[in-house]
């Protein structure tokens, strides 16, 4: 049996959750998601938590045990998502690269000849603060907060000489020594 996959998820207040068959809703302060739940896996909500029980043959089948621990994870994203939602934090580090909001665009200026225009998807918020440039991309889904960050910071990824690049909050960037004399 799955660790993660038997660890009850706490139902916080002012969060429903509505099971439909294979339909969890999970209704919140900060929206509503759904997600289906493959048919091996069962979810019962029992005085203020949810289960996720692998119902495969006493979880003794491949498909069911590969599957427990990640549905609880989905579930939980989802709980997590309406209730508090998920943020990531992206720096800038260069000299003179900074970024800027108009609208449902961020403007990014990284040292091209044009600044990189991304549109921000919907469900999705991001905050830019100037002094230090950073940005702030919010929303309820945690893979689509994840993704866009990720492609922002695709657009100049830091390197290990300079430091340059987009990174995310937190995140330590090995350096190493340039050309020595010799």
């Amino acid at each position: 049996m799955s660790r993660v996959g038997k660890k009850p998820i706490p139902i916080p207040a002012g969060a429903t959750v509505t099971i439909d068959g294979q339909t969890v809703s999970v209704k919140g302060p900060l929206g509503v998601l759904e997600c289906e739940i493959r048919p091996e896996i069962e979810v019962r909500q029992e005085s203020g938590f949810l289960h996720v029980i692998n119902r495969e043959s006493n979880g003794n089948s491949r498909t069911g045990r590969s599957l427990h621990g990640v549905s609880r994870a989905i579930v939980a994203n989802n709980v997590e998502g309406v209730t508090k939602g998920f943020s990531k934090g992206l720096e800038i580090v260069g000299t003179g690269w900074k970024a800027a909001l108009s609208g449902r665009t961020l403007e990014i200026f990284l040292g091209y000849a044009q600044p990189v225009k991304m549109e921000i998807p919907e469900g999705l918020t991001a905050e830019v603060t100037d002094r230090p440039p950073k940005i702030v991309i919010k929303g309820i889904r945690k893979q689509q907060v994840g993704q866009f960050a990720a492609d922002v910071r695709a657009l100049r990824p830091p390197e290990p000489f300079l430091g340059k690049g987009i990174k995310y909050d937190g995140e330590v960037i090995r350096r190493k020594a340039g050309k020595s004399a010799g």
